[in-house]
């Protein structure tokens, strides 16, 4: 296969790929910029798609982040690959901080004293019969309660952003498409009145 790998990367190199881009989380950020810009579809969809790739990270169902980003892009009528670009946020450098901020969230709202009242989760259960539903009230519940707070505020800004994004882009490019097509047209109607001039002189 052309452009593949002479030699296959490990798993080793991977992780290190997934935690620390190989060019720079500045560039990183370009690129699915970039991809977002360039999509084909109207400004609404591109930006509806986002905000529900970027809610779904929000919520602590690893795994599941591409369904509910394309079932609630859907609902919004929005754009599929952008759903799945969008789900991007969530990455090894943000899940631990969007994983604290929302268990502390969703412990605040549901009123539980993380002082007073602790749960204790037998870990060697958990991992020898994936008894994952101990992990229900003390960490995944509240975990989901407090990812609707910041889902929200973060997909509607990040809605606002894309939305005006595409539209100044798709904008700026529709002018320079224009402007191409009138200087081809001035190009061709030059070239065929020089073929005029020409048949004339012969003539």
């Amino acid at each position: 296969m052309l452009f593949r790998r002479r030699k296959p990367e490990g798993l080793f190199d991977r992780m290190r790929t997934a935690l620390w881009p190989r060019r720079s989380f500045g560039r990183s950020f370009q690129y699915f910029a970039k991809r977002v810009l360039r999509l084909t579809a109207t400004p609404h969809a591109i930006a509806a798609g986002v905000a529900a790739g970027v809610f779904a990270s929000w919520t602590p169902l690893l795994g599941f982040h591409f369904i509910l980003a394309f079932a609630l892009s859907y609902a919004l009528a929005g754009n599929m690959m952008a759903a799945a670009i969008g789900t991007g946020f969530g990455n090894p450098l943000s899940f631990p901080f969007i994983w604290a901020l929302t268990l502390k969230i969703g412990n605040l709202l549901i009123g539980i004293d993380t002082g007073a009242h602790h749960k204790q989760v037998d870990l060697q259960a958990l991992l020898r019969h994936l008894d994952v539903g101990q992990l229900w009230d003390p960490v995944i519940k509240p975990m989901l309660i407090g990812a609707i707070p910041p889902g929200v505020i973060t997909a509607v800004g990040f809605y606002i952003l894309t939305y005006w994004g595409v539209r100044v882009f798709q904008t700026r490019r529709k002018s320079r498409l224009a402007a191409r097509a009138k200087a081809r047209i001035r190009e061709m109607a030059a070239a065929r009145a020089e073929r005029s001039a020409d048949r004339a002189k012969r003539a």
